[in-house]
């Protein structure tokens, strides 16, 4: 595959700030043809107006997962945290046919988020330019990072696993509305320690973080 040169100039990335449903406000920025979220979603209600069940045990995680049912949370569940990296959903509540994403947004498919990495030059140089250049959320070396996107890909870890909370600062993941043959969810990830975005199938079960993309 012939790699994609790109010079991200301010007309081919611009960042704004975007009112959505409920009175909040998001950062988008533009890559390529591509509209993105510039920060991690954080809503509770469905947009509908429906609220999203808040699971704020391990217990209520768990069983939401065991159900089939929507549910999010804040990791360790400390609202501080929503604050940088946003809620953390399960599969049930990104795929709700009541619709996670906020009007004029949706979930990207793992085509989008294929076009994204393609557009950066491949897997292993996008997630260096995906990624915030701080080390005060971003573990240590954070290789690679550029941010020359303004796409600021923070590290929100996992939530709702066996363990309950994991890699804050470490990695961070998010779901794409595309699920495999197998009937798997796939989510793309970038690490602290290369430029690689990461790909691969999820539980539905598990807590992630979502970006959403323009309609």
């Amino acid at each position: 595959m012939k790699k994609v040169s790109l010079i991200l100039s301010a007309a081919v990335i611009t960042a704004m700030m975007l009112s959505s449903c409920g009175g909040s406000s998001y950062k988008e920025v533009k890559i390529g043809n591509q509209v993105w979220m510039a920060e991690n979603l954080n809503v509770e209600k469905f947009r509908n107006g429906d609220p999203i069940p808040h699971a704020n045990t391990l217990a209520k995680w768990r069983k939401a997962g065991q159900e089939g049912k929507p549910a999010w949370c804040y990791y360790d569940n400390d609202p501080a945290n929503g604050k940088i990296y946003g809620k953390l959903y399960n599969w049930y509540a990104v795929s709700d046919w009541r619709g996670l994403a906020p009007e004029g947004w949706r979930i990207p498919s793992d085509a989008d988020w294929s076009k994204l990495v393609e557009l950066l030059g491949d897997r292993e140089v996008a997630g260096g330019k995906l990624k915030s250049t701080d080390t005060t959320y971003w573990k240590s070396p954070n290789t690679a990072a550029t941010n020359e996107t303004g796409f600021t890909a923070l590290p929100g870890g996992f939530g709702g696993g066996n363990d309950a909370f994991d890699y804050i600062g470490n990695y961070g993941y998010w779901w794409s509305a595309t699920e495999s043959r197998a009937g798997y969810p796939r989510i793309w990830g970038v690490h602290y320690d290369s430029g690689f975005v990461d790909s691969e199938n999820g539980g539905k079960e598990g807590g992630l973080s979502v970006r959403c993309i323009k309609d």
